[in-house]
């Protein structure tokens, strides 16, 4: 097992840093806590991302940033609190197979092992799109979580 070891830490690290799909751009952050000798507060950030496979719709989700040396380091777990709100900022325009529990957001909420994700899914009974974030650890999960929804309605003259 230990002459894998080498082999496996550089694989850590890419999976740790890997790039998720979607992007999400940062809208603001504010300081919940304050830390001495320079290091960073802890916060509470805002992001903005858009469904990468639904035009029209626009996510905004809010999540705790864990400050200090180990925040500034990236070595930090970062808490499982997230809140999202999703709204129709245009047309939506479905894809003619929209696949139900897709993952349309992720991030990486600790050096390894810890994710934040956003799920989809489709309520086509009430013709609406249900998004879902929460955290999971390799070993145990989180029970807290937060939904948004958003009824497919039209748009300006478009008729759906």
């Amino acid at each position: 097992m230990i002459r894998f070891a080498p082999l496996l830490l550089p694989a850590l690290f890419a999976f740790a840093f890997a790039p998720t799909a979607t992007q999400a751009e940062e809208v603001g952050c504010v300081s919940t806590t304050f830390r001495y000798l320079g290091a960073a507060n802890d916060k509470i950030c805002i992001e903005a991302f858009k469904d990468p496979d639904v035009q029209g719709v626009v996510c905004h989700l809010s999540r705790a940033v864990t400050g200090g040396i180990k925040g500034k380091l990236g070595l930090a777990e970062d808490t499982s609190d997230a809140s999202i709100a999703c709204r129709q900022v245009g047309p939506i325009t479905l894809p003619e197979k929209l696949k139900d529990e897709d993952d349309v957001f992720e991030e990486n909420r600790s050096l390894f092992f810890k994710e934040l994700h956003v799920v989809r899914f489709y309520d086509k009974a009430n013709n609406t799109l249900v998004y879902l974030s929460y955290s999971d650890r390799v070993i145990e999960g989180s029970p807290k979580n937060a939904i948004s929804t958003v009824p497919i309605m039209p748009w300006g003259g478009n008729k759906l």
